[in-house]
């Protein structure tokens, strides 16, 4: 399957949904990791990648290249499920009219995101326009919790290889690279940043507030964030 990753850096042309699968389904992390960190990689499961091409074929099938927006890297309730970043089961079933059996519970990030995209026009309007991935498109946990890529330093330092090596095999899916939204102004931004300094890959990061924070801690102001957001989004060039 990296063969076919490798085409599509030659200019493939192949819908966008295609080369999203293609990158699915070659996800790996072979490098090794810190004692108890687990890896989340739900496209190894038929189940998931079947409703991934549901979802992929359904928005992203053609050939207009998108602006990429990055989070962290999976959830367990989020695409660690479903596949699908900052897409929970009930919005997947609920809002993209894509059924499943998956537990149908909702994630804060994809209650967030959903509200945005809402506002935005809808995920015909907006997945037209944007593609959601992470830093690392793949999740981790340990001891049953979630884990963020840069929580622990051997971690991080682990998986460089791996976000360079994803992050070039994403941009070659079909990605305009005016630009990057990042989601969290903190850790996640100072890292893709200083990656970006490094490699190049963006113009330009521009750091949003992770929807996470968003709902944990300033949950009365989601419309004003929302509203921020699609300013933001807005100002990208087409």
């Amino acid at each position: 399957m990296s063969a076919n990753v490798e085409v599509l850096a030659g200019g493939d042309t192949r819908s966008i949904a295609s080369n999203i699968l293609s990158f699915f389904h070659q996800l790996r992390i072979d490098t090794q990791l810190p004692d108890g960190v687990e890896v989340l990689n739900p496209y190894q499961a038929d189940l998931v990648f079947a409703l991934c091409r549901l979802f992929y074929e359904k928005y992203y099938g053609d050939q207009e290249k998108r602006i990429l927006i990055l989070g962290i890297n999976p959830g367990r309730l989020g695409a660690g499920l479903t596949g699908i970043p900052f897409t929970d089961p009930l919005k997947l079933q609920n809002i993209c009219s894509i059924e499943n059996t998956l537990p149908k519970k909702a994630e804060l990030s994809a209650d967030f995101i959903y509200a945005m995209i809402s506002a935005f026009g809808g995920p015909e309007v907006f997945y037209k326009k944007f593609y959601f991935s992470s830093v690392s498109p793949l999740g981790f946990t340990m001891e049953g919790r979630n884990l963020n890529y840069y929580d622990l330093k051997e971690l991080k330092t682990s998986l460089r290889g791996f976000i360079i090596d994803s992050l070039k095999k994403t941009i070659s899916i079909g990605i305009d690279t005016s630009v990057c939204y990042c989601l969290g102004e903190g850790e996640n931004f100072k890292f893709m940043n200083s990656l970006n300094d490094e490699l190049r890959f963006f113009k330009r990061i521009v750091p949003l507030s992770h929807p996470r924070f968003i709902m944990q801690y300033k949950r009365k102001k989601v419309a004003d964030y929302v509203e921020d957001y699609i300013a933001r989004l807005n100002s990208s060039q087409f």
